[in-house]
């Protein structure tokens, strides 16, 4: 095991030295790697967060949280509320480190579906996309208007004042202009792809049109089968089109490779945190 790991990170850095850019991809399987898998599972961070969740409403997972038919708003909004409290509170972790050191002093550009605020606490944000939403906003749910609000503020006010899985009535957010109630800034129905959303694609774009040239490296880390259509599809498609371009996917379940890109990539079927971990040590190792 521990030879693998080791060859896998050889790959990994060879890459990385030899890149003139590195475009990150990450999904779900990044946090899971920093060890917050309370999105699908009761692990200690849920029942940390969500203990009053599960015994009131049932619901294993936080996901399932999100989609469960609250009969109040105020029982939404407890829950939404300290979702987003948890994902402002927990630190990045080792993964996240690990992947910054990777990139120190590369010319680096991270584009990511997650919505939990990690790569914030590291990574500059002229360096990220958060083409899927970030909790650090609300929007209006209906949306009557292009403008988001910061919700750190209203967030913590609802969560300190959570009582058996409700909030007060008066601290639901809502729209000072139509009225209606705020929303998290995330992919869902009511998601606005506005001003904020074009903004970021817009971040990325700008970084494949100044390096699609050269030696580019579109990393892959965690990338499920829930949504491929947003990193990895793409990050498929420029790998085949672009001459100099390789493509590394890392993940221990959905590590997939196509065919046409054998010549062109590496799938690395293991543990994220670990590989990115032996492959910085490999860096110290070599200073």
């Amino acid at each position: 095991m521990n030879r693998e790991y080791d060859r896998k990170a050889d790959i990994l850095l060879e890459q990385i030295e030899r890149a003139d850019a590195v475009c990150v991809g990450a999904a779900a399987g990044m946090s899971v790697a920093t060890g917050y898998d309370m999105a699908y599972h009761s692990d200690k961070h849920f029942k940390k967060y969500f203990g009053e969740f599960e015994k009131k409403y049932g619901f294993q997972g936080s996901f399932n949280g999100y989609y469960y038919p609250y009969p109040t708003s105020e029982e939404r909004w407890a829950f939404l509320a300290t979702s987003i409290h948890a994902s402002l509170e927990l630190p990045d972790g080792p993964a996240y480190e690990n992947l910054f050191e990777l990139l120190k002093g590369k010319n680096y550009f991270v584009v990511t579906t997650n919505q939990d605020t990690l790569f914030s606490r590291r990574f500059p944000e002229e360096r990220v996309s958060t083409i899927q939403g970030d909790f650090r906003w609300l929007q209006c749910v209906r949306p009557c208007h292009d403008e988001l609000f910061e919700s750190k503020s209203m967030i913590e006010e609802m969560y300190a004042n959570i009582k058996d899985c409700r909030i007060p009535t008066e601290l639901i957010p809502h729209c000072p202009k139509c009225g209606r109630e705020l929303e998290p800034w995330v992919r869902g129905y009511t998601f606005l792809q506005g001003r904020k959303y074009k903004e970021e694609y817009e971040k990325w774009n700008h970084f494949l049109m100044e390096n699609k040239h050269k030696k580019i490296l579109f990393l892959e880390l965690g990338v499920g089968r829930m949504t491929p259509m947003f990193i990895q599809q793409p990050f498929w498609n420029m790998t085949c089109s672009l001459p100099q371009a390789y493509y590394i996917t890392i993940n221990p379940k959905d590590a997939l490779l196509p065919k046409e890109l054998e010549r062109k990539g590496t799938a690395i079927k293991e543990d994220i945190a670990v590989v990115l971990e032996k492959t910085v040590k490999k860096i110290w190792c070599k200073e």
